[in-house]
């Protein structure tokens, strides 16, 4: 039987068949043009344009009010949207596009200065992970002149917000409290916090108005590339495969067309398998096409060799210090892109942590409100026609599990998470909210 029959033969009956989906120009935008740029869209019968926004806010806008049909998005905004922090509207996924891929880039001034305060970075190849403990006498010392160190993040709810926050509260710096009167979140903070968009990162740092930030890639490894600041850690060493990017669409779409939806989800399943293909070495066999077509201009458009680093497993911390990180970026494999209940736990614990969620909540509205945005029935509904078609394999696909990972201690402090046990992961921390276990 010739593939285009095949594929015919298989096709849903879409509700829709002309899509637009949104990205934000970093390197995890993958699942959505590699399933535009293979033809696992159209094998779906569907045509796709894939359009990049300015910034996250304009993106969720545009997914709400129609505008664009879906788009990669950062986790924590579909929960953030559903339960009214910020923009009020029930956005849901049921695809997470991928896990690690973030740094956290400091200038080189601040760098040096970390390093005369622990000798052992002063090294070509210092040793990993790297805590924020060298840079808590910097934060102490800009406090006594009366400055705060300046950091950027990507939004309010983005994994880069949290991740940069738990990195500077394991070593006892405080990032500050989200408030109903403070909404940039810097009541008592020792360190200031602000939003740039990812691609401005580097120049704002080379500009001197910010002194680091938390930002996916290509935009650390740019720093190092045009020498103007040193990657200090990846979030890979501070919540090793953590969620990143998941797919959102609005619950009000998703209701008026679920098999376009169903087509979607198992088009970008396709594409986070084939974004992981290896060989029997372990190669990742992709990566260095995927790299060159997220390269061009209408997509990432940063340079194919800053992109290729982290793409084909390795990181450059500093000119000295390339490191093999085969699992910098996660696509598929380890079943990256189940929607897990816990996933969503963990981000609105944070959200609770920082104040953005302002009241205490029950251990079981953290459940309902993750089960109200993540769909893995959704997902498994794909994944079943995509064995049919021999697409995926039974083994790749967690087809009996009840939405929760395994506990795990795999943080930079060392404290466990468990999604079952929220309000007992929120009080196990030392900075952040406190709440009583009901």
């Amino acid at each position: 039987m010739a593939m285009t029959s095949f594929v015919a033969a298989e096709q849903l009956d879409v509700e829709k068949s002309e899509l637009k989906f949104g990205f934000i120009k970093l390197t995890d935008c993958a699942p959505i043009v590699i399933a535009k740029e293979k033809g696992f869209f159209e094998d779906e019968g569907l045509q796709v344009d894939v359009v990049a926004q300015p910034n996250w806010k304009t993106l969720l806008d545009n997914v709400i009010s129609g505008d664009l049909d879906g788009a990669h998005m950062l986790s924590g905004q579909p929960l953030a949207a559903t339960i009214g922090f910020g923009t009020k509207a029930h956005i849901i996924t049921a695809f997470t596009m991928d896990l690690n891929g973030n740094g956290i880039t400091v200038s080189n001034n601040i760098w040096e200065q970390m390093q005369a305060n622990d000798e052992k970075l002063d090294s070509d190849t210092p040793p990993h992970p790297i805590t924020a403990d060298s840079l808590k006498p910097i934060v102490e010392e800009k406090l006594e002149d009366g400055e705060k160190l300046q950091m950027g993040m990507v939004f309010p709810t983005s994994t880069h917000n949290y991740e940069l926050r738990y990195w500077l509260a394991a070593a006892g710096i405080n990032p500050g409290m989200y408030t109903k009167s403070d909404v940039g979140g810097r009541t008592d903070a020792q360190v200031e916090l602000s939003v740039t968009p990812p691609p401005m990162m580097p120049a704002t740092l080379e500009s001197g108005n910010i002194q680091g930030y938390c930002v996916g890639e290509p935009w650390n490894q740019q720093a190092v590339s045009k020498g103007i600041g040193v990657p200090v850690t990846t979030n890979y060493d501070i919540w090793k495969n953590n969620p990143e990017k998941v797919f959102g669409v609005s619950k009000s779409w998703a209701d008026e067309n679920p098999q376009t939806y169903l087509a979607v989800t198992k088009a970008l399943i396709r594409a986070g398998k084939w974004l992981d293909a290896a060989d029997e070495s372990g190669k990742l066999v992709n990566r260095e096409e995927a790299a060159r077509i997220l390269s061009r201009s209408d997509y990432v458009g940063a340079d194919y060799d800053v992109i290729k680093n982290s793409m084909t497993g390795y990181f450059y911390f500093q000119k000295t210090d390339k490191r093999e990180m085969p699992e910098f970026n996660v696509f598929f494999k380890d079943h990256a892109t189940y929607p897990w209940y816990s996933d969503g736990i963990w981000f609105l614990t944070q959200m609770r942590r920082w104040g953005q969620i302002s009241e205490p909540k029950s251990k079981d509205w953290y459940y309902e409100t993750a089960k109200s945005v993540y769909k893995p029935e959704v997902y498994l509904a794909a994944a079943k026609l995509l064995l049919e078609d021999g697409h995926v394999e039974k083994a790749e696909i967690p087809w009996d599990a009840d939405g929760f990972k395994a506990p795990t201690k795999d943080f930079i402090d060392g404290v466990e998470y468990n999604g079952k046990e929220p309000i007992k992961y929120l009080n196990s921390h030392t900075i952040g909210n406190k709440d009583p276990e009901a």
